[in-house]
């Protein structure tokens, strides 16, 4: 099975690490238990693609720690954070942590696989986000340069006059420079050029 279904499930708890696995395995997905946070960081830099689901209060590094240190590394992986003793403040914690899903103790089966589906369906949003801006980028490289430097007065504001007296070239020429850039960029509008330069900007 592919690695973007891999699970991996860390709690200290030897019946409740089992019991996820197993209900996570029944669903469809590859699952690899560790009985600590500290075990699982052991391992080296984890896969971009996979889920984490840890219990929140564990010795040595929290379900928090775990998902602070995940942050620190730039790791766009999702972690779901359970635990049996949620409170307003801690949940709060979690969600400025990037946390993708918070449950809490006891909870149906259904929430915790509706959760890493939800996680999963994050993956794929940030892939083709990540796809789509090194699309843009191509094309914007592919540009001549007036033609760039036409699309980034248009995408600052300015008028074709304002653009010609800028560059120093006749508003009709800039007309020109317009339709081939937009060619180039396969923008059909130039409020989908101005999206198209920000993604590209990371914005």
């Amino acid at each position: 099975m592919s690695a973007e279904r891999r699970v991996h499930v860390i709690d200290d708890d030897d019946g409740v690490r089992a019991s996820l696995g197993f209900l996570l395995e029944v669903a469809g997905y590859v699952v690899t238990l560790h009985d600590s946070a500290d075990h699982f960081l052991a391992q080296g830099e984890p896969d971009p693609g996979i889920c984490v689901v840890t219990d929140v209060r564990m010795p040595g590094v929290s379900g928090l720690g775990l998902a602070a240190r995940l942050r620190q590394f730039g790791s766009p992986i999702p972690v779901i954070v359970i635990t049996g003793h949620a409170d307003v403040p801690l949940a709060i914690e979690a969600m400025k942590l990037g946390v993708h899903d918070f449950i809490e103790k006891p909870f149906v089966d259904s929430a915790l696989i509706s959760a890493v589906q939800s996680a999963f369906a994050s993956i794929r949003g940030q892939t083709e986000v990540v796809v789509r801006r090194e699309n843009i980028l191509a094309r914007l490289n592919g540009l001549a340069k007036r033609e760039r430097d036409v699309l980034d007065g248009l995408v600052a504001g300015k008028s074709n006059t304002l653009i010609a007296s800028d560059l120093d070239i006749s508003p009709r020429t800039v007309e020109v420079y317009r339709a081939n850039g937009m060619m180039k960029m396969k923008a059909d509008s130039l409020s989908e050029l101005v999206r198209m330069s920000m993604l590209a900007d990371g914005v």
